[in-house]
């Protein structure tokens, strides 16, 4: 695929850059609790200002209906793109109507816009293939050049993601390059030990990928909501923990699977439980406590890895060379409950191999947490597309960067 530097190069003076970016931040009201996503597609941004671009900035935020919702604004991150790049950005009040195309048309070489959120519109994510090219073409009035930066996105085939590179003269932005570079060091001649480290609540979101990886992973660590399901298919109690019984078939053939292929699956041996699920808002303190894996008592929940597991989990890292890690070991954003994405964390920034933060909340719990996002090798900004490369598919916006 061309580079962003490629395009630059053919000349992008006073031509119309459309950037599709991933600004999909969380709020808090109007407030941007975390920038992380917006700060990844900033030297790209920077790059079409210096080279004189007239840059158009496009994303989604959350999931609103397809219809216009105050409360999934892109306006705070347009504001805060203009505090990091340290210049205005104009913003348009809708996505191809009245307002953008007046915005886009009052640019100026080197200036900024961004338009709102695509998915205020229902053609940007339409399963209809003529909606969501009839966006696609109205997008492509409003730009000459083409360049894909928002990697958290490029595995949904959406108008702006999938459609409109093949009506724009197209490139991939700096932030996609290194993404994709990184998830090579994972699929390609993979440097040994190869960890993977696997959390969050569902292990059906987590299915495709531990299936490619038992394939080639040396050792695969399983913490979060999702542990409980593989605890319970070797016959222990769960109590109220985050339970799908209709995956228990699936992960005892994958628990068959990693024995016979020698590949070390590692489960938590000690957990931290509670009677009830914290307030997150208040994060006041919890009555919880630390039992054995395979001895949790009826009508508690488990919420955290608990401290043997911690200390099991930091020593299956310390000699790996290479470290994927995807989903937080419990509900991180309450402090009692903390420890065990802190360890796992800890660990990374400890080894001395190539380590990558599958985004998503991996990427945030690295943040909440005070973590130096420098000490990681790699905090992507795509949890679901991470996992999908993993997986071996076909991410339409990186097929639609192809030439």
């Amino acid at each position: 695929m061309k580079t962003i530097d490629e395009l630059i190069a053919e000349g992008v003076t006073g031509k119309r850059v459309f950037v599709r970016a991933d600004l999909n931040v969380p709020l808090s009201g109007t407030t941007i609790t975390d920038d992380g996503r917006i700060r990844a597609v900033q030297p790209t941004v920077e790059k079409l200002v210096a080279a004189g671009a007239r840059v158009v900035v496009a994303s989604h935020l959350g999931r609103p209906k397809g219809a216009p919702d105050p409360a999934f604004s892109l306006a705070p991150a347009a504001a805060r793109l203009g505090e990091l790049i340290g210049a205005d950005v104009a913003f348009a009040t809708d996505t191809v109507g009245e307002s953008a195309r007046a915005t886009v048309a009052a640019l100026g070489n080197g200036e900024v816009a961004v338009i709102e959120n695509l998915r205020f519109n229902p053609g940007e994510t339409s399963k209809d293939d003529a909606e969501r090219g009839a966006f696609a073409d109205q997008l492509a009035e409003l730009a000459d050049l083409y360049v894909g930066d928002g990697f958290g996105a490029v595995h949904r085939k959406h108008a702006s993601v999938f459609d409109l590179p093949a009506r724009l003269p197209h490139a991939a932005g700096d932030l996609i390059a290194t993404e994709v570079g990184v998830l090579k060091k994972l699929t390609e001649n993979v440097a040994r030990p190869y960890v993977v480290v696997l959390g969050g609540s569902k292990v059906s979101d987590k299915l495709g990928v531990i299936d490619h990886l038992l394939e080639r992973a040396d050792r695969i660590l399983i913490g979060g909501g999702m542990a409980y399901t593989f605890l319970k298919a070797q016959g222990h109690e769960v109590g109220s923990s985050l339970l799908q019984e209709d995956q228990i078939p699936a992960v005892l053939e994958y628990l068959r699977r990693a024995e016979d292929k020698g590949v070390e699956f590692v489960l938590p041996v000690d957990v931290v439980v509670s009677e009830q699920f914290p307030d997150l808002k208040a994060k006041a303190p919890t009555e919880h406590r630390t039992v054995p894996a395979d001895a949790m008592p009826a009508g508690f929940i488990g919420l955290d890895n608990g401290p043997e597991t911690n200390k099991l989990y930091a020593s299956k890292l310390a000699d790996a060379a290479t470290v994927f890690w995807n989903g937080p070991m419990g509900v991180f954003e309450h402090p009692d409950y903390a420890e065990g994405t802190r360890a796992v964390a800890q660990a990374l920034v400890d080894s001395s191999g190539f380590s990558v933060v599958g985004g998503g909340d991996s990427a945030a719990a690295v943040r909440t947490l005070g973590f130096d996002e420098n000490a990681f090798g790699h905090i992507s900004t795509g949890g679901g597309a991470s996992l999908e490369y993993l997986e071996g598919k076909t991410l339409p916006g990186l097929a639609a960067l192809e030439d």
